[in-house]
């Protein structure tokens, strides 16, 4: 198959840990919100199975322990059949000729105490502060509610363990690496947003001791996978009550990419700043808006780095011919177009149209195949 001369950038392997990908159109971790009460499922395998052509797929955010999230149906990593039904969705992309990462997560604030996973766990709604959140919304629960007051963990040690846990069992599911789930409001980033953390123990305070947990924490699912660890991160903010004043979030942020890129990692996804993922509290814009890219790419630079956030492949080829990223990152594109990649090399439009009812499970949802698996391919 011939690629166009402008887009070749796109497809030459690359090194990331100790695997190579095929190409550098990279599929996003979204909520699909598909598992059958945390399990995997065979809808699952053949979602991602269709969208094989990427050169790396990064799976549904995975969650490493029991929360009351928004998504009902967000799968799990924590027990051995979680382990065994993965391992059939890792046996099918890798036979279908890609790879495949978890993306380990845990939503920390952005949890309710009455949903129904987090009633199962015993345990209260966990943050690095006891400040919640504006905005959530429970559809699932009487009228809607909102993010709650959450509890402060007492040991964010606990927390680590829990990933860790998660990262030996996706390891025993053939998978080629994990992403942390460092961006869009979740704990990892709680812990890092001086908004959401005001711990005055080592958690907590300074950018050095609000980095500290994402760090521990990479540096104990290294021990796991070794080099084939990645991480997230969206330093505009906004998503989920997320946001420092700029001086802050340049001085935060600039540290923190430091030290990342210190830890040997098998690539970052840095996320730009994209309208959608923005939040308004009270008129106001929540996002810290800033060219993500630009500000910390200097400080990236013994990593791969991975671009996300409405990145059209002739863009991506153009910031990779030029140095500026290593690989793109789609998201809802890739959704939508099973066969993303072969419309990209073949020029064809992206133009199935999001099915928004239906994207995400809800009471109403009888089929859990529309929206979700059977969007047609292009003609070629």
């Amino acid at each position: 198959m011939s690629v166009p001369k402008h887009l070749e950038p796109l497809f030459t392997p690359l090194k990331i840990g100790d695997t190579t990908i095929k190409n550098r159109i990279t599929m996003a971790a979204l909520t699909r919100n598909r598992a059958e009460k945390t399990y995997p499922t065979e809808l699952m395998k053949e979602h991602y199975v269709q969208r094989a052509d990427a050169g790396l797929i990064v799976t549904d955010a995975i969650l490493v322990t029991r929360l009351g999230t928004e998504w009902p149906h967000a799968p799990g990593l924590w027990d051995d059949k979680h382990v065994e039904e993965w391992k059939k969705i890792v046996d099918g992309v890798h036979e279908a000729g890609t790879k495949i990462y978890a993306q380990l997560w845990h939503v920390g604030r952005a949890a309710h105490p009455d949903m129904p996973q987090q009633k199962l766990a015993g345990t209260p709604v966990y943050a690095p502060s006891a400040i919640g959140a504006r905005g959530g919304k429970f559809r699932i629960l009487p009228g809607a509610p909102g993010y709650v007051t959450p509890t402060e963990i007492d040991d964010p040690r606990k927390i680590i363990a829990q990933f860790k846990h998660a990262a030996v069992n996706a390891k025993k599911a053939g998978f080629d690496g994990v992403e942390l789930h460092g961006a869009n409001g979740y704990i990892i980033h709680q812990f890092l947003d001086s908004t959401s953390n005001k711990r005055t123990d080592e958690w907590g305070g300074s950018k050095e001791n609000r980095a500290r947990f994402a760090l521990e924490l990479l540096k104990a699912m290294i021990e796991v996978f070794g080099r084939n660890v990645a991480i997230k991160v969206s330093p505009a903010g906004g998503y989920n009550d997320m946001g420092m004043p700029l001086e802050e979030t340049l001085d935060t942020y600039t540290y923190y990419f430091s030290e990342l890129d210190k830890l040997g990692l098998a690539y970052i996804v840095i996320v730009r700043y994209t309208p959608y993922m923005d939040a308004e509290y009270d008129g106001v814009k929540r996002a810290t808006q800033h060219d993500v890219l630009a500000t910390y790419r200097p400080f990236i630079k013994n990593t791969p780095l991975i671009l996300n956030g409405n990145v059209p492949a002739d863009e991506g080829a153009q910031l990779i011919a030029a140095g500026k990223i290593d690989a793109i990152s789609i998201g809802i594109p890739f959704i939508t177009h099973p066969d993303l990649v072969k419309r990209v090399i073949h020029g064809k439009a992206l133009d199935n149209v999001l099915d928004i009812p239906h994207m995400q499970t809800n009471k109403n949802s009888g089929d859990w195949r529309t929206g979700y698996n059977d969007y047609p391919v292009a003609v070629y």
